[in-house]
């Protein structure tokens, strides 16, 4: 209704300023609102064109076959499914995925004091175990909710939007119920907020004047952030860690003083192998950034873990972690020059195209903005860095706050209400 009488209100102001000289502005008023429409008309299903099937794992599967579905997976992450294969195609609710799990919620269930004594043990567990007790981080959503739709549920705590995708009858005869991706003869992929985001920026003229805004300006940098000192155990970080994973952001490390030197970051984390958690265990902050630096881990850092597993008699994990180094070792040796510029460790997802490895190639160093960086600028530095969030920083590199997907969505979504 708001879109016809404005359309109304135009096309009367258009015929008297056709009269008055006056065209080309009305024109230009027009085309915006054309625009605005586009932009309100489009549907999830947009938004998912070429996005390939989600790669899925039962609810029945072990931690240990969640860590070889990681590492053997392009994504770096994989989906946990309860599905019941007896029930009719056509029963929606027969098959539903019930988290996303990547390698961080690995390394920080294995970082847990009784799992630490028994690494070996824990990977036998059922995979449950890593799926979050917090509901409606994952949603199933149909390929004819509107965008508006989607972005109302992100804001609502929905990390991944999960959306049916169209097989083509061909391909439904080579797939059967069994195979991973398959669910009851449908195929699912999803949209994070990273997706949204990256829709919207193609559109961000529609937003106008809001992108050429400054953060701080429109009040979109938080001072809630995670942080912990340097010289800090890293161990103490291990709840952080969970809850940046959960919200998408990063734990900062600063000094005494409050300057940002780097972050641990999920990201940066869910490239490494599952026995970093030795590495976080061990090692203080600042030690923890070099060994999970995309150049690998240092052998004076190994050899320090090593010690001091021992010295915790932590004898489950030592084993654990002297096998793993063994193997990343020997494999690091036989690499060519041009696999040796890939992020550490080199197993499984690891030893990929150069395309997929140029984006896994993540250092510890943070991405920073200024509070007067315009939110257009944020928008796509964090795009380009493949990240949820920006810190930011003040003139003298102290940590004033940071920008997450979720506050630029808020404010997008703002507008978009006076829109519709």
């Amino acid at each position: 209704m708001k879109f016809f009488a404005r359309a109304v209100t135009i096309l009367k102001c258009f015929a008297r300023a056709v009269a008055g000289g006056e065209e080309k502005m009305v024109r230009h008023q027009i085309s915006g609102m054309e625009e605005d429409v586009r932009l309100l008309a489009y549907v999830v299903s947009d938004l998912c064109l070429g996005k390939p099937p989600l790669r899925s794992l039962p609810a029945s599967a072990t931690v240990s076959d969640a860590v070889s579905a990681i590492k053997s997976s392009d994504d770096g992450y994989v989906s946990v499914w309860n599905c019941d294969h007896s029930a009719k195609n056509d029963d929606v609710e027969a098959c539903r995925c019930v988290e996303k799990i990547c390698m961080v919620d690995v390394i920080c269930y294995l970082c847990r004091d009784e799992n630490l004594l028994a690494p070996s043990s824990a990977l036998k567990a059922p995979v449950s175990v890593l799926v979050s007790k917090v509901s409606g981080r994952v949603r199933h959503v149909e390929p004819s909710s509107s965008l508006f739709e989607a972005i109302d549920l992100i804001l609502q705590g929905a990390q991944n939007l999960v959306v049916p995708i169209k097989m083509n009858t061909r391909r439904k005869l080579q797939k059967s119920s069994t195979t991973p991706a398959a669910h009851n003869g449908r195929e699912f992929c999803w949209l994070t907020q990273e997706d949204v985001i990256r829709f919207l920026l193609s559109s961000i003229g529609v937003f106008s004047p809001l992108p050429a805004l400054s953060i701080d300006k429109l009040g979109i940098i938080s001072t809630e952030f995670l942080s912990i000192q340097y010289h800090s155990p890293a161990a103490s970080a291990i709840g952080a860690i969970s809850s940046s994973l959960a919200d998408q952001t990063s734990v900062a490390v600063v000094d005494d003083e409050g300057i940002l030197i780097g972050e641990i970051s999920p990201f940066t984390l869910a490239c490494c192998d599952e026995m970093v958690s030795a590495a976080i265990t061990t090692l203080s902050a600042g030690d923890l950034m070099a060994y999970i630096d995309c150049g690998g881990p240092p052998e004076d850092l190994v050899r320090v873990v090593k010690a001091r597993l021992e010295e915790r008699k932590l004898e489950g994990m030592l084993e654990e972690f002297t096998i793993c180094s063994n193997i990343l070792s020997n494999s690091s040796s036989s690499s060519s020059d041009e696999e040796s510029s890939s992020p550490w460790p080199r197993s499984g997802r690891y030893n990929r195209s150069s395309s997929y490895s140029a984006r896994m190639v993540r250092r510890a160093e943070a991405i920073v903005c200024h509070p007067w960086s315009s939110l257009a600028a944020v928008m796509i530095q964090a795009i380009s860095h493949r990240v949820n969030y920006v810190w930011v920083v003040e003139e003298d590199c102290s940590l004033a706050g940071i920008v997450t997907f979720s506050k630029m969505l808020e404010i997008l979504h703002q507008h978009l209400q006076t829109m519709s």
